[in-house]
């Protein structure tokens, strides 16, 4: 009996020292089975959970967490670019404008340039008294 007990407390302790816990796969389908009196319930969780560890390599729980963060991401990510877009789109929309407000300016200050350079050679040609 001394010699089992030792046995136990060995394969407990390398359980649950050395961070082998696979053993949690194992009871918590037997403690739904327990609480839920669903045989069915807890084989099929069991199963389910077998399979998906199978074939990604997390548990459910991760791949859930996992799923939910790529789609967080993505989310954020088309978020900033529609922000860069609008930015874009006013970046250039004030750029146009500054530039047809430049030409606007450039042809009223011609216009006042031509009407200075006529005056000051009318007035060199004392052409002052005829009118225009």
């Amino acid at each position: 009996m001394l010699r089992l007990l030792k046995i136990f407390t060995i394969i407990l302790s390398f359980f649950f020292l050395t961070g082998f816990v696979p053993i949690f796969s194992i009871i918590v389908p037997g403690v739904t089975a327990l609480t839920s009196g669903n045989l069915y319930k807890a084989g099929a969780q069991f199963i389910i959970n077998q399979r998906i560890e199978r074939e990604t390599g997390k548990n459910s729980l991760t791949l859930i967490k996992d799923e939910i963060d790529k789609t967080f991401y993505k989310e954020e990510k088309n978020k900033k670019n529609q922000i860069v877009s609008i930015d874009e789109d006013l970046r250039q929309l004030v750029e146009k404008r500054i530039k047809m407000t430049r030409k606007k300016l450039d042809k009223q200050n011609l216009q006042k340039l031509i009407k200075k350079r006529i005056n000051v050679t009318r007035s060199k040609l004392n052409l002052n008294i005829l009118t225009q």
